[in-house]
């Protein structure tokens, strides 16, 4: 799954990364679109084929988005000293939110699949209560995208120079 990630905003005070899966959402809805525009096509000449084949897609259709349009936002903010992790999926929102001095970093977490290939996903490393990695991405990916957010998120815990 190709995941986009955009750094919203990059100051000292704050950093703002968002993982909009824009390419899965648009392809998810084409496929909904094409399968019930075909069913609706064949109820004019079978009304239970159309029927079963509009229904059947849109079902489908709306599962998929719901499992795989995921939008995430990383929030870290030095003036008021939080983390926040947000995901909006087709449910609703969840929120986590933490302190930012209980942030020690970030870490790449990695798999191996069957065939050999290694997957990536960024965590965030917490102490205190909430100790221990906690992913960012709900699912794993073969891309760039999660070293890439790992080198940013570190870099701006780097302490600032006075």
């Amino acid at each position: 799954m190709v995941l986009p990630m955009k750094i919203t905003l990059d100051t000292p005070e704050q950093l703002i990364i968002d993982i909009i899966p824009w390419l899965s959402g648009i392809t998810i809805s084409a496929f909904i679109l094409i399968f019930a525009g075909i069913g609706l096509f064949l109820t004019s000449h079978s009304i239970w084929a159309g029927l079963i084949l509009f229904l059947v897609a849109c079902c489908f259709g709306i599962a998929l988005f719901a499992v795989f349009v995921r939008r995430t936002q990383l929030i870290l903010n030095r003036p008021s000293n939080t983390v926040t992790l947000r995901t909006r999926t087709l449910f609703g929102l969840t929120q986590i939110e933490d302190d930012l001095t209980n942030l020690s970093c970030a870490s790449l977490g990695s798999i191996i699949t069957a065939k050999g290939s290694t997957l990536y996903r960024p965590s965030l490393v917490l102490e205190g209560m909430n100790a221990g990695p906690h992913p960012i991405m709900a699912s794993y990916s073969h891309t760039s995208v999660p070293g890439k957010m790992v080198k940013t998120i570190n870099a701006w815990l780097a302490p600032i120079p006075p």
